[in-house]
């Protein structure tokens, strides 16, 4: 048990956050060289006007590392006031040892427990609730969280389908003990295996480990079956988003910012509407990041927050839908 848990607390509070990008822009017309699409087909259908590629030599850890050190630096601490270090990705730098690992080694950390979780797109939300967990337990004090996805590296540039949706990035949180205030109010999860086979990466793992005819087949890439994902995703999400605010005891007209998963822009004014929300209410920022999974809604959030759409004492309702399925929602108080 960490030496800090002795200490009284009444919840969880968000010290800061923190996001990053890589610097290579991939536009619709780049598209249009690569792929038989065009920017109006793609916009129309996603509303993603371009999305961030990160380099060869720029691994998913590097991606969380930055986004790490904007986040300690906006809860004005340093890596040492850290005791936890959670690191949400279907993206990591390699099979093991895990990228949370690969982080703390970045931060010179040593000693402070450190992996890796798998949920997807719902992944942070996931992480964020893990975080809460531990922290209202006493174990630990201080947990960095971080979402960070290079689903690029995981495309088949050949399939107009998917190539088009996908880009990277990263974001953190620091999260800690309170006794004084609680800005962490609820989280809501669910899952659903049964449906595992809408959305998934077909090889690389124990069921058809990697092999010339794997590679060759392109089955370590993403594969979805995109209309059948929106029939799942809509219901399951503005489920989560319901049953987060009930456990927040918060109302919709309570929420200042509703933040959903950047995934596509369909999706998100279907579940605008099945909220009876104004679109004017929804962050919307996938135009030019693309779907980059775990790394949606805290990127949104830190994006929200550093350019003034929320201040301190808005709510806001983070909720997310990904591959397993899995979803959840939560609800914060900046």
């Amino acid at each position: 048990m960490n030496k800090n848990s002795e200490a009284k607390f009444i919840g969880t509070k968000v010290l800061g956050t923190g996001s990053y990008f890589p610097k290579k822009v991939l536009s619709n017309a780049d598209l249009e060289k690569i792929v038989e699409t065009t920017d109006e087909w793609i916009l129309t259908r996603t509303g993603i006007k371009e999305r961030r590629v990160s380099e060869a030599d720029e691994p998913t850890s590097q991606l969380a590392y930055f986004a790490a050190l904007e986040a300690l630096k906006s809860a004005n601490i340093s890596p040492q006031d850290i005791d936890l270090i959670l690191v949400a990705t279907i993206t990591p730098d390699m099979q093991c040892p895990s990228t949370a690992c690969l982080l703390q080694n970045k931060l010179g950390l040593k000693g402070i427990p450190a992996f890796d979780l798998s949920a997807a797109c719902s992944g942070f939300i996931y992480a964020v609730s893990m975080a809460k967990a531990y922290i209202e337990s006493g174990m630990y004090k201080t947990v960095l969280i971080v979402g960070a996805e290079e689903l690029t590296k995981f495309t088949d540039w050949t399939d107009r389908s998917t190539c088009v949706l996908f880009g990277d990035g990263a974001g953190a949180m620091v999260l800690t003990a309170s006794d004084e205030s609680q800005s962490l109010l609820s989280v809501y999860l669910g899952a659903d295996g049964s449906f595992s086979d809408l959305l998934f990466v077909p090889a690389g793992g124990t069921k058809n480990p990697a092999t010339l005819d794997t590679v060759n087949q392109k089955l370590h890439s993403i594969k979805m079956l995109g209309k059948e994902v929106f029939k799942a995703a809509v219901p399951k999400m503005v489920y989560a988003a319901q049953k987060a605010l009930e456990l927040a005891s918060k109302k919709l007209e309570d929420i200042k910012l509703f933040i959903p998963h950047q995934a596509n822009m369909r999706i998100l004014e279907a579940v605008a509407k099945k909220l009876n929300i104004s679109m004017e209410s929804v962050f919307v920022n996938l135009h030019k990041t693309g779907n980059i999974s775990s790394a949606t809604t805290i990127t949104a959030l830190d994006e929200a927050i550093k350019t003034g759409k929320l201040v301190k004492g808005d709510l806001v309702e983070l909720v997310a839908f990904g591959a397993g399925f899995t979803w959840g929602a939560a609800v914060i108080q900046v």
